[in-house]
Formats: C-alpha cells, sequence, structure tokens
C-alpha cells in the first residue's frame, strides 16, 4: 500500500551533482524534486543524504540463500538485476517485500546447443535454455516474458562451447524486441564482443575482457548505445587489464558504464562492493562517475519505490559501502 502523501526536507541529495538542502514531494511509491529548501522550509525534516537506488546490474541470486535480499537492501543495494537463472524460481523471488532489494531479470541465460554455460556444475536446474532454431528462439523468449523477464540474457561463450550462427544470433535478437525485451550478451572469447556490437545487442554482461578492442569496434558501440556493465574486479590480472583498457577507450567515446559485481562469481559481499568501486576508480571514474554507475537508468527523472539513504555525503569511495536502501513508503523512519 502507498505511503499518503508527504513533503519532506532532507539535509542534502545528489540527483547527478550534490543539491544541498532539498524539499521532496511523495506521491504514492514515488518521491519527486521539489526544489532547493531554504532555512524555514516547512516538511518533515530527514537527516543525512538521499540519492536514487543503487542498482548491481548483474547478479545470480539463485547461487546464494534465498534470504539474500534483505541483506542485499541494508547492505546499500535497492535493485539487482540478475542475468541468469531460473525464470520460475526468479519469478518467485521477484514477489516485491517492504524490506528487501527490487529484482528484474532475464531469467535463463539462452545459448546454442552444448554452449555455454549448460556444462557448468554451477548452473541450477532450469538456468539455461538452449536453441536451435528461429522457431525456438521465439518459443524462449516467450517463456521468459511469461516469467516476468524484463530482458533477455544471451551467451556468446566461442571458448567454452558452440556459439549460433549469425543468422540464428539476427532471430533471437529479433525474437527479443518484438516482445519489447532488451538483449543482454555475456562475451568471451576472439570476436565475440564484435558480432554482438554488429548485432546491435543493447548492454553486454561484462566489459569485453578476452581482448582489447579496436578503437572503431567501441566506437561504434558507444555510437548506437550500447551499455556495457562493469564487472571488473572478477577478472584475474590478463583479463582484469583488458577490460580496464576497454572501459577507458568505452568511456573516453560516450558510453555509459554500469555498475556490476557479478555477484554469485567467488566470495562477494551482500551490498555495494568495495573492491568493485575501486577497479572503477582505477578505470578512471571520479565520484559523479561512480555514482552515475550506481543509479543506471534506475535514477533518471522520478525515484521510485527505493533510495539510498547515507548519515553523511561521502568523502570518498570507502563511504559508499556506508549506504543502506530505504523505502519511499518509509521514509519518515530514515535515521531513526
Amino acid at each position: 500500500m502507498d505511503a499518503p502523501a508527504a513533503v519532506f526536507r532532507v539535509a542534502d541529495a545528489w540527483r547527478g551533482e550534490w543539491m544541498g538542502p532539498s524539499l521532496f514531494r511523495r506521491g504514492g511509491s514515488t518521491l519527486h524534486y521539489v526544489g532547493p529548501a531554504g532555512p524555514d522550509a516547512a516538511g518533515i525534516p530527514l537527516p543525512g543524504v538521499l540519492l536514487p537506488g543503487f542498482c548491481d546490474h548483474h547478479v545470480h541470486l539463485q547461487l546464494h540463500p534465498a534470504d539474500v535480499l534483505e541483506p542485499l537492501a541494508t547492505g546499500g543495494l535497492s535493485r539487482v538485476i540478475d542475468l541468469g537463472g531460473n525464470p520460475d524460481w526468479l519469478a518467485t523471488m521477484a514477489e516485491p517485500s517492504p524490506f528487501d532489494a527490487l529484482i528484474d531479470f532475464a531469467g535463463a541465460f539462452l545459448t546454442a546447443p552444448g554452449g555455454y554455460p549448460s556444462d557448468r556444475a554451477w548452473a541450477p536446474a532450469g538456468s539455461v535454455r538452449e536453441i536451435a532454431s528461429a522457431d525456438d528462439a521465439e518459443l524462449a523468449v516467450a517463456e521468459q516474458l511469461a516469467a516476468g523477464a524484463s530482458r533477455i540474457k544471451i551467451a556468446l561463450h566461442a571458448d567454452a562451447g558452440p556459439v549460433w550462427s549469425d543468422e540464428l544470433l539476427a532471430d533471437v535478437i529479433a525474437e527479443a524486441r518484438a516482445a519489447g525485451l532488451p538483449v543482454v550478451a555475456h562475451v568471451e572469447g576472439a570476436g565475440q564482443a564484435a558480432r554482438a556490437i554488429a548485432a546491435g545487442v543493447e548492454m553486454l554482461a561484462h566489459t569485453p575482457f578476452s581482448e582489447v578492442l579496436e578503437e572503431s569496434l567501441i566506437t561504434q558501440a558507444a555510437a548506437q548505445g550500447q551499455r556495457w556493465v562493469s564487472t571488473l574486479a572478477i577478472h584475474e590480472p590478463t583479463e582484469r587489464a583488458n577490460a580496464l583498457a576497454n572501459v577507458r577507450a568505452f568511456r573516453a567515446a560516450g558510453g555509459e558504464l554500469l555498475y556490476g559485481t557479478d555477484l554469485g562469481n567467488g566470495d562477494q559481499p551482500l551490498g555495494v562492493n568495495l573492491a568493485e568501486l575501486a577497479a572503477l576508480a582505477e578505470a578512471g571514474l571520479d565520484e559523479t562517475g561512480v555514482l552515475r554507475a550506481l543509479v543506471g537508468g534506475f535514477g533518471r527523472g522520478r525515484w521510485k519505490k527505493r533510495l539510498t539513504w547515507m548519515p553523511a555525503r561521502p568523502t570518498g569511495l570507502p563511504d559508499l559501502v556506508g549506504a543502506v536502501s530505504v523505502s519511499v513508503s518509509d521514509l519518515e523512519s530514515v535515521g531513526a
């Protein structure tokens, strides 16, 4: 149930830049920026700092216990995007709770017969959907959509098994677009990032790490509005160096980077990950760049359902680990 309308006076806020004392109006489950708050402004006082909800744009929830969502919220994440799991399990997990991080999900990995990650022991039952034909692509996309998927995840991992032909790749993407779903690609192996870029995939699940891409290819990716999820901290030194070189060139070309950790891949904290923040800084992102990567598309325009709260404006990236996610409907309890 939506909380009653109210005006809040917050000590500080970030909306792409620091705003200082600010007024917000709650309408339903959305918080709307009103303007600066003067010293005598009326409203319910809120201590600390409000920001759009932080999002981890690449997680695998099924590789963690079922009670992971509340720790993610207390760890500073308002939303997570699951990029590969059993769609029926994810649909159940995504049912809203006032205490938990929000979930968007892609459903199963769509891959070629025998393709990645069909042979991986970590892949839960039902988390991989093999596609061998255009008709199969139509059915597979429909299955994910029926489960509630908000995007489609495809696997192009040439080092781990078969990948689709260019023709079948185009069929899969066409079916996703016909369903109104953007496509997120896992690309690994020489030439696979180039294939995803040429096919017009909307997002890469990882900053490309198998090879350093040609400048012209990176320019093309940025020009067509492709977005990359960072996941820089998970890599060993050679792959990390490749990814850092690619992300620097991508951002220089105007590309948009999104914060993501590949949570479920190794031992990672349930919340904002300091190692990933440090990797973003190593890639050249300043505080504004890191915050933009954290809020992604979730932070544009109106602020909905869940927000980020901090006790004070951060003085360095490690302070972001102290953020917590709060519900718009429960702002009166912030700082209590």
